[in-house]
């Protein structure tokens, strides 16, 4: 096949609504996977005690982009289950789906203890004060970041496996 008769096929392709609609609803869940990976990457580079102004505030904001991505990242998975993936049928009967549910959760649940952290920062850095962040607090946060980024690291692997149909009887 030359690249001149492939043209009218791409542009077939992508007349077909259902296929652009598929297509581009899995590059938003692996675009916002990305998201979330590199803002967790981030929180954890920038964690540190007694952040200055523009730390604080940059911690902030890198939580709620990992925010913002999480939830485009949990809205597009359940539409790629419901609608443009394989079919609710494929995943569901799957328990590496399942796990990979759990540790998204899990994930998920764990975020919540730095965003509260952060959202009370917040307060101070309205008032121009800077929060006290001491050293318990930061290897806290720490040790949440990596256990967070080790999650989201291992989500993919069972994703490739069900991919394969790995896990399916």
């Amino acid at each position: 096949m030359s690249f001149n008769s492939s043209i009218p096929m791409i542009l077939g392709a992508i007349q077909d609504t259902q296929i652009v609609k598929s297509a581009s609803i899995a590059y938003v869940h692996y675009l916002s996977f990305m998201f979330c990976f590199a803002a967790l990457a981030i929180e954890r580079r920038l964690i540190k005690t007694d952040p200055n102004r523009s730390e604080t505030i940059a911690m902030v904001i890198t939580d709620v982009v990992y925010g913002i991505a999480g939830i485009a990242l949990l809205l597009s998975g359940i539409l790629r289950v419901l609608y443009f993936g394989q079919g609710s049928e494929f995943y569901t009967h799957n328990p590496l789906f399942w796990v990979k549910i759990g540790l998204f959760i899990f994930v998920g649940t764990l975020s919540l203890y730095p965003t509260v952290t952060y959202i009370l920062w917040s307060i101070p850095l309205t008032k121009g004060e800077l929060p006290e962040v001491g050293e318990k607090l930061v290897q806290r946060l720490k040790i949440i970041l990596n256990i967070e980024l080790i999650g989201f690291s291992i989500i993919p692997i069972f994703a490739t496996f069900m991919a394969r149909g790995i896990g399916i009887n």
